[in-house]
């Protein structure tokens, strides 16, 4: 699993490659330039904080360098080998229909097109590539995100949810009961979504989007 000091060490050794401080990276990047200080990176409580998978994203296409290059990054030392799976990459159209996931949420069968991705500890990660303007200005149509069917969702995570009707969205979850859920929209232009577990199929985690 990547860790919060190794994403961190990353983002610095980027930087310093660059010749740029943490702020100058923010800058080139189009972010806010305190988004990568240090003061950033834990709570006043002590909570560790990480980079937005959206911030990590625009460095990446700013400074030209691919995700296998970000990774190498991660140890300072070079000593530490981190390898690079291929996920399946499946289609929002295609999420929507019978028999291209089992009951879990994981990708069934065999022939999808795969991507690369550095290994998340999660055998069952999958991509999905976005289709429409329903999760702008997060998500665009030709995004890629990564997602983890079997990670735990909280309050607050961005998630792929599918229907028993075949319908499948990204929102955030809000919030759990016993019951229901309470989704809320990314594009405030579409109506949050409150649904009885009963008609959902499954609930997978976000984890990155490549944009």
């Amino acid at each position: 699993m990547l860790t919060h000091k190794q994403i961190w060490n990353a983002i610095d050794r980027l930087a310093d490659k660059r010749g740029l401080t943490p702020s100058g990276l923010s800058r080139a990047a189009g972010l806010d330039p305190t988004t990568f200080n240090r003061s950033k990176r834990e709570g006043p409580n002590g909570k560790l904080r990480w980079p937005s998978t959206e911030s990590i994203a625009k460095v990446l296409e700013a400074t030209g360098i691919s995700m296998d290059v970000f990774v190498g990054l991660m140890d300072p030392s070079g000593n530490r080998r981190y390898s690079t799976r291929y996920v399946p990459l499946i289609g929002f159209a295609q999420a929507g229909d019978r028999g291209f996931f089992d009951d879990g949420g994981f990708p069934a069968g065999a022939g999808w097109d795969e991507v690369a991705f550095p290994e998340i500890g999660d055998e069952n990660a999958y991509a999905l590539e976005i289709s429409g303007d329903s999760m702008l200005p997060v998500y665009r149509d030709g995004d890629v995100i990564i997602v983890a069917p079997s990670s735990s969702v909280r309050r607050g995570d961005r998630v792929v949810v599918k229907t028993n009707d075949g319908e499948v969205m990204a929102k955030v979850m809000a919030r759990q009961s016993a019951r229901r859920i309470e989704l809320h929209s990314l594009n405030p232009e579409y109506d949050n979504r409150t649904l009885e577990l009963g008609e959902v199929a499954w609930i997978a985690r976000i984890l990155w989007a490549s944009q």
